[in-house]
């Protein structure tokens, strides 16, 4: 008696060739989610004990600043880079925690980065060489 081979699959089987089941799926979104919020609040913790050990100087608090907002770009390109490798492994509901991640990512970062640039303007340009004020009386006036 001899028994035949079953013939091998012309398809590879990648990981996306099928939908992710939907309770893995939803399961594994709502893990990443909790895991980037206690990530984020831990990290955010950890810069405002920074500036808290600065002790007002200004220096070292602008460098701390600016080294969260650092951080908080590279965290928000990870979760948009998380977001695509559900999209490409098929997960929906992993896909929308990633995007709704990455939303509220992306308005810290803009709140952050506006509340730094109001606290650091830009200096005011400096006058052109030729400009003559008008001081009343003095007949240079246009």
């Amino acid at each position: 008696m001899t028994y035949t081979l079953p013939e091998p699959s012309c398809r590879r089987r990648w990981p996306w060739s099928r939908r992710t089941p939907g309770g893995r799926d939803a399961g594994i979104g709502i893990l990443l989610f909790i895991v980037e919020a206690a990530v984020y609040l831990a990290t955010g913790f950890g810069y405002g004990m920074e500036i808290w050990a600065a002790q007002g100087d200004e220096k070292r608090i602008d460098a701390t600043r600016v080294a969260e907002l650092a951080w908080v770009q590279h965290f928000l390109i990870a979760t948009v880079v998380l977001a695509g490798l559900a999209l490409l492994f098929r997960a929906p509901w992993t896909v929308l925690s990633q995007l709704l991640a990455a939303g509220v990512v992306a308005v810290l970062l803009t709140l952050a980065q506006h509340d730094y640039d109001r606290a650091h303007p830009a200096p005011a340009p400096a006058p052109n060489p030729a400009y003559v004020p008008c001081y009343s009386g003095s007949g240079r006036c246009n």
